[in-house]
């Protein structure tokens, strides 16, 4: 069995103080942030060097350790910006636990959280400002410590530009306290929440040596210089979010912020991206602009010629494809090399397209529990359709499979949590001699590349026993240019379940490709692509009721649908 899981060298760290202290050393001067500050009509850029960022995080943490925090539970919540890394970076590496909270909870989950994670302190964005003044008055929160990233003035609240002075201060007198800081990097360092916090989600907890490992493992598959620069797009509240920064950190790459999701392409534009980890969804919806275009200037014959041609002369070493498709990447801002996809399967066309064009685009698989990345795919391992092969510390195995070789995808390694918190009973159900069930199915082929047919609660098991992974199909019914998202699940019909279909078109290809196309008509289009799709299909998977509409379903901040809340609307 021929695997790649160790092409380049990478540095052993125990924790993440030493990956931060590494950076601050070897890239001292390398731009680590570039942030965007606008005033009225005026456009700003300030840059943070690795040691500004290291000085900065020195300054906070003896603030903060001066506060009373020592070893205490900090939450934050915050769109992606500088000072959540800053806050983050400052807590997990010498003042006590993160508690990282979804920027998009309702107000009664945030309260529900802070009570739940027992939070000492929280650093938030002045957006949150009326739900912390409710968490002030809430007497179940016992929260000491209010700080907003930005400068303003409300009672009792203090603000982070201040206590980085402060901490500055401190230091310059002699306090040693935060530098001096010693990491377990066994104990807890983060609590995550998983998906929408309820009372019923689970909280993840993870040590230093859990996320410091699967920097080790990532860097030892996938290649980042210290000239990228890393888009960070991907919500700091999820693994992928804050491990991924992490990992660009340790490599001395300079990382901006996104404008929102209108301003993707602009904002590769403007910072030069050459690095871009996101979500199937909205890596497909570049593509799908892309070859819109390129079939309204009619030049799809020609992209394919291309593309053969290129393909051709690769296998004889020789690299055309970045010269020959220059006007697709200046489009993508001139400089984008590399596409890290994850959070789920994004369409194989998709991928291969990229890669055509010479954009290396990967594909990774991981779950918050386990730090998050388990398996990869990496520029000699692609497969279009598996996530690659297990990272170096990770072993993989099927649990229990069936005879076509599909089963539960367990996995083991130092990236795998500690635990649930205050949730022994559900920990036990998951981590089960060191193994852990990821509840995910799916099967590895003779070259030991991993393949996911869907998540074992999402299968829909028909009157006659036969299983259907509606994740396989929904991958077929992507492929149609006019779909934006599409969810397969069972319509329960008498004593059986209709296999069903809700597809969310996209407003702009219908508005272009079909004008003044009645909802009835574009609806017979539709199906009529479907019966195609059915045709290729064993009967039990035939799709027989079909739902369509424009309204975005309801989705989790990495895009994934919410499937019990759509299907409970429907």
């Amino acid at each position: 069995m021929k695997t790649y899981n160790k092409i380049y060298e990478s540095k052993d760290f125990k924790n993440i103080k030493e990956i931060i202290d590494n950076s601050a050393k070897l890239y001292a001067n390398n731009n680590a942030f570039i942030i965007k500050e606008k005033e009225e009509k005026d456009i700003k850029y300030k840059n943070i060097t690795y040691k500004e960022f290291k000085d900065q995080i020195n300054y906070l943490g003896t603030a903060l350790i001066n506060l009373g925090l020592k070893d205490k539970r900090v939450a934050i919540i915050a769109k992606n910006r500088y000072e959540w890394a800053l806050t983050y970076f400052t807590v997990i590496c010498g003042v006590g636990i993160t508690v990282p909270l979804d920027k998009g909870l309702k107000e009664e989950e945030i309260l529900s959280s802070l009570i739940r994670s027992r939070a000492d302190c929280i650093v938030f964005e002045k957006e949150y400002l009326e739900i912390i003044k409710k968490a002030i008055e809430n007497k179940n929160i016992k929260i000491k410590e209010y700080i907003c990233m930005d400068d303003i003035k409300e009672e009792g609240i203090k603000n982070l530009n201040s206590l980085l002075e402060k901490g500055k201060e401190l230091l310059e007198n002699g306090n040693k306290e935060y530098i001096n800081a010693e990491i377990d990097e066994n104990k807890m360092a983060t609590i995550i929440f998983t998906s929408g916090t309820t009372s019923e989600s689970k909280a993840v907890m993870l040590s230093h040596k859990n996320i410091a490992s699967n920097i080790v493992d990532m860097g030892y598959v996938e290649k980042v210089y210290s000239t990228d620069v890393n888009m960070a797009f991907l919500p700091f509240h999820h693994t992928f979010g804050s491990t991924g920064i992490l990992f660009f950190l340790s490599h001395g790459a300079t990382n901006v912020f996104c404008d929102g999701l209108r301003h993707i392409q602009s904002n590769l534009k403007e910072y030069k991206v050459t690095v871009f980890v996101c979500v199937p969804l909205i890596i497909e919806t570049m593509y799908k602009k892309i070859m819109s275009q390129v079939e309204k200037q009619g030049k799809t014959k020609l992209i394919k010629r291309g593309v053969k041609i290129s393909k051709l002369l690769l296998k004889f070493g020789i690299d055309i494809r970045r010269k020959l498709f220059k006007e697709v990447i200046d489009n993508l801002g001139g400089k984008l090399r590399f596409i890290i996809s994850g959070a789920s399967a994004i369409d194989k066309k998709v991928a291969e397209g990229f890669n055509n064009f010479g954009i290396l685009t990967v594909q990774g698989y991981g779950l918050t529990e386990t730090s998050p990345v388990l398996a990869a795919e990496n520029i000699k391992t692609i497969k279009y359709g598996s996530v690659g092969i297990p990272m170096l510390n990770v072993d993989i195995k099927i649990d229990n499979p069936n005879k076509e070789g599909i089963g539960e995808i367990i996995a083991k390694g130092p990236n795998v949590m500690l635990g649930y918190y205050e949730n022994e009973e559900a920990t036990n159900e998951i981590l089960k001699d060191g193994w852990f069930h990821t509840g995910d199915l799916g099967y590895i082929d003779k070259d030991g590349f991993i393949f996911i047919t869907g998540r074992k609660k999402n299968v829909i098991v028909l009157k006659n026993g036969k299983n259907i992974y509606p994740e396989e199909l929904e991958s077929l019914i992507t492929t149609l240019p006019y779909v934006e998202e599409n969810m397969v699940f069972g319509k329960p019909k008498d004593d059986d379940l209709l296999l069903s279909v809700k597809i969310v078109y996209n407003k702009e290809y219908v508005k272009e490709k079909y004008p003044d196309i009645s909802e009835e008509n574009l609806k017979n289009i539709i199906w009529n692509d479907i019966k195609e799709i059915n045709k290729k299909l064993p009967n039990y998977k035939h799709i027989k009721n079909l739902i369509v509409t424009n309204e975005p379903m309801v989705k989790t901040t990495t895009a994934k649908i919410k499937r019990y809340e759509e299907e409970k609307r429907l």
